[in-house]
C-alpha cells in the first residue's frame, strides 16, 4: 500500500507543455480519478507516474521514495490500459501468470495468486479459455487480474472501460469499486467520462490544458465548483450558463440576464454586494429547473419563461431543451411534465442552488 505525491511536476514536449506544475497528494488506499477532456494531460500525468514518460521538472514520490529515475518495473505499480493487450495464444490462466513467471515467482505462489484473483473476478470457470473465447467485459477482467496477481502498491488504470458497451461499463464500474474495497490498495484512474469519476472516486482531480483545476470529493465538486470549467464539466447534462449583471434595486440584489431577472436570496446577498454593477455568469443545473406544477416545496423559486425546442423522454425524467431570448438551456423535469415542442412555458429556477461566477476570472463567487 502506498501514497503518491506529485510535487510541481512539469512535462514538456519540445515547445509544448503538457503538464504545468502539478501538485497533488494521493493518500494510501484512496481511489483517485483524474478526469478532463481529451488533451488535458490526465494520461500524461499517469504515464509519468508509471515511468513511461520522463518528467521535465519536479518530483514524483511513491510513499517517501522519489521515483523520477526509477525504472517502471521497479516502481511496484501495475497498469491496466484501454487496450486489453492479452496474448491471444495463451489461456486466461497463462495471461494472468505471465508477469509472475518473468519475475521467477515460485510455481506454487503463482497458482495461489492466480486462483485468488480468478475467484475475486469471477473467472474460475474460464481459466483454460483463450481471449478470443471471451466477451469484452471478461477480457477486461483478465487484464485486471494480470495486474492484481502482482500485489502492487499502486494500480494505474488508463480509461479501462472505454471499449465496453454501455451496460458493461455500468457493471464494471460497480465491480471496480468492489475490487478496490477488497484489495485496499491505492487506485489512480484516468477517464474523460465524468459519470465514471463521480460514481467510483474517493476524490476527483479535474484537469484542463495541463493545469489541475480542483481536487475534491465528487459531491463537493458538484455542489461547490471552484470555477466555470469545473462547473461545466461535472454534471450531466452540463450546468446552464447565462451572461448576466448583478444590479441593485429597492434594497435588493438581482441577477439580470436580459431575458429574465432573478432576485438573489437575502441570506446570500452579502457576498455578492461587491459585485453590484458588474458582469457575471449565472449558472443553474438542469436538475434545479422545474415544471411549475412539480416544484419541490421549500425552495426559493424564480419564474423564467422559455420556448420548448426539443424533448427527450428518459422514463424517470424528461430532458427539455429550451430557448429564452439569446439563451439556450436544458432542464431535467418531472416525467409528468407535458411539454410539447414549440410550446411557450414557465419554469421555476431553484435559486437555493444557483451559482455565480466572476466573468473576468471565471472563479466562483462564494
Amino acid at each position: 500500500m502506498a501514497s503518491v505525491t506529485y510535487e510541481g511536476v512539469v512535462k514538456k514536449y519540445s515547445d509544448f507543455t503538457a503538464l504545468h506544475g502539478i501538485d497533488l497528494k494521493i493518500e494510501d488506499k484512496e481511489f483517485l480519478v483524474l478526469v478532463g477532456p481529451s488533451g488535458c494531460g490526465k494520461s500524461t500525468a499517469l504515464r509519468c507516474l508509471a515511468g513511461l514518460e520522463d518528467i521535465s521538472e519536479g518530483n514524483i514520490r511513491i510513499d517517501d521514495r522519489i521515483v523520477n529515475d526509477v525504472a517502471p518495473k521497479d516502481r511496484d505499480i501495475a497498469m491496466v490500459f484501454q487496450s486489453y493487450a492479452l496474448y491471444p495464444h495463451m489461456s486466461v490462466q497463462e495471461n494472468m501468470a505471465f508477469g509472475l513467471k518473468l519475475r521467477k515467482t515460485p510455481k506454487a505462489e503463482i497458482a495461489k495468486r492466480v486462483g485468488e484473483a480468478a475467484t475475486m473476478l469471477g473467472l474460475e470457470s474460464m481459466l483454460d479459455r483463450k481471449p478470443k473465447q471471451l466477451s469484452g467485459g471478461q477480457r477486461q477482467r483478465v487484464a485486471l487480474g494480470r495486474a492484481i496477481v502482482r500485489h502492487p502498491k499502486v494500480f494505474l488504470l488508463d480509461e479501462p472501460l472505454s471499449n465496453l458497451d454501455a451496460k458493461l461499463r455500468v457493471e464494471m464500474r460497480a465491480n471496480l469499486s468492489r475490487y478496490h474495497q477488497q484489495l485496499q490498495t491505492t487506485f489512480v484512474y484516468v477517464t474523460h467520462d465524468q459519470v465514471e469519476a463521480m460514481t467510483m472516486a474517493s476524490r476527483i482531480a479535474v484537469m484542463n490544458l495541463g493545469v489541475l483545476q480542483q481536487v475534491d470529493t465528487p459531491l463537493n465538486l458538484y455542489e461547490r465548483p471552484d470555477n466555470l470549467f469545473v462547473a461545466g464539466f461535472i454534471g450531466s447534462p452540463a450546468m446552464n450558463f447565462f451572461n448576466a449583471r448583478i444590479e441593485k434595486g429597492d434594497g435588493k440584489l438581482v441577477v439580470n440576464a436580459g431575458s429574465f431577472t432573478a432576485e438573489i436570496p437575502s441570506m446570500r446577498a452579502d457576498k455578492f454586494q461587491p459585485f453590484a454593477g458588474k458582469d457575471v455568469i449565472f449558472g443553474i443545473r438542469p436538475e434545479d429547473i422545474h415544471h411549475p406544477n412539480f416544484t419541490p416545496p421549500g425552495i426559493i423559486p424564480a419564474e423564467v419563461a422559455g420556448k420548448v425546442d426539443v424533448t427527450e423522454v428518459m422514463g424517470n425524467e424528461i430532458f427539455t431543451y429550451l430557448n429564452n431570448g439569446n439563451h439556450s438551456f436544458v432542464a431535467r423535469v418531472d416525467p409528468r411534465s407535458n411539454f410539447a415542442v414549440g410550446q411557450d412555458v414557465k419554469l421555476s429556477f431553484n435559486l437555493d442552488n444557483m451559482h455565480i461566477f466572476d466573468k473576468e476570472t471565471e472563479l466562483a463567487i462564494r
